[in-house]
């Protein structure tokens, strides 16, 4: 949890994150990171353990809920917000 609440840390700090949310169901557990809590996540991370050994347990997806990374290592699967910059474009 401290390797999410650190990349949510980053992100406060840039302007591009204000407002998160944890959810936990019976077959995944979610991360949501929200610009305003008003709105959809502009992103949520994903820990799925039934998809551990197909595709890797953790995703992260974008607003629409597409599939930016996937990938058996969190760290890893988080390096998709130290490469890129994010912005929405409307």
């Amino acid at each position: 949890m401290s390797v999410i609440l650190d990349v949510y840390g980053r992100l406060v700090m840039s302007g591009q994150a204000k407002d998160y949310a944890v959810g936990a169901h019976k077959d995944q557990a979610v991360f949501a990171i929200f610009k305003r809590h008003a709105e959809n996540p502009n992103w949520t991370i994903l820990k799925t353990p039934a998809l551990a050994r197909m595709q890797g347990a953790y995703a992260v997806l974008g607003a629409q809920g597409q599939i930016l990374k996937r990938g058996r290592d969190l760290k890893q699967v988080l390096s998709v917000f130290d490469t890129r910059k994010f912005e929405i474009v409307r």
